[in-house]
């Protein structure tokens, strides 16, 4: 049996390298195709060694029996994004072209909305794997507002940043990290700010309408944000004032308790 499981985890292990070694290969693709600069090369590499590492470090923690049809889906994802992360990281230089730059992000987008559905289809749903998808989402809106805070300005940055900033101050403020409710309307604005990003950064509206798109990513992106962290803080406030009440409880019943035995 221990051979059995040592022989399942090289597996694994492997689909993780076979990933790296596409997104070289994508890499290598990109280059011929449009001269690729360092920046774009390097940039590329990094996120390709990050994820490698990061996935196969997660592998060996949670030791799941196989990789999961679901999770190849969104490596497949995470490639198409190391591609988008180098043509941005190159468009610094020159300017990515539009189709390819559209292409890759949009066919990355639609990917977003299958992992998912295959692990529920195969009973592969694992928190890994969701954790995985929801990594892979938050890097690529952060990579496109990256580009585009490039033509509309450095506050664009914020919605890329938000997520990473909430996970900042979960590390601070505890009650942050405890679990929120199912959200159709999180969802969805989640997944409108890949397109959104996508619109503005395609560049086929005029400025202001592009500057209105990005408007409405980020206010849909800070009202999510804001509805969730007030949920936890009401939660979080009424939790402590459960906990004051038991308190407040079993200091009377452990004060009344000398008093019944002398009586």
């Amino acid at each position: 049996m221990a051979l059995n499981n040592t022989y399942e985890a090289r597996l694994v292990q492997q689909e993780t390298a076979v990933g790296a070694g596409l997104q070289i290969l994508l890499l290598a693709l990109l280059g011929t195709a449009i001269g690729m600069g360092p920046a774009g090369w390097l940039t590329g590499l990094a996120f390709a060694v990050a994820t490698w590492a990061v996935l196969s470090r997660a592998l060996h923690r949670t030791r799941p029996r196989s990789f999961g049809p679901a999770n190849r889906v969104t490596l497949g994802r995470a490639t198409l994004v190391g591609g988008v992360t180098a043509l941005v990281a190159d468009s610094f230089q020159d300017s990515p072209p539009v189709t390819l730059f559209v292409g890759l992000t949009a066919v990355a987008l639609i990917l977003d909305g299958v992992d998912g559905k295959v692990a529920r289809a195969t009973g592969t749903s694992t928190p890994l794997g969701a954790r995985f998808d929801m990594e892979v989402d938050a890097f690529l809106i952060l990579v496109l507002s990256v580009y585009v805070s490039m033509s509309q300005g450095p506050w664009v940055l914020l919605i890329g940043a938000m997520r990473y900033g909430f996970v900042a101050a979960a590390r601070v403020w505890n009650w942050l990290n405890a679990p929120l409710p199912p959200s159709m309307a999180r969802k969805t604005v989640a997944a409108l700010q890949g397109i959104l990003l996508l619109v503005a950064a395609s560049g086929y509206l005029p400025y202001s309408a592009t500057f209105g798109v990005v408007a409405v990513a980020l206010g849909t992106l800070v009202w999510s944000f804001g509805r969730d962290i007030l949920w936890l803080w009401r939660t979080h406030r009424a939790d402590q004032a459960a906990v004051g009440e038991l308190l407040e409880l079993e200091f009377v019943a452990v004060e009344r308790e000398p008093e019944a035995v002398a009586s």
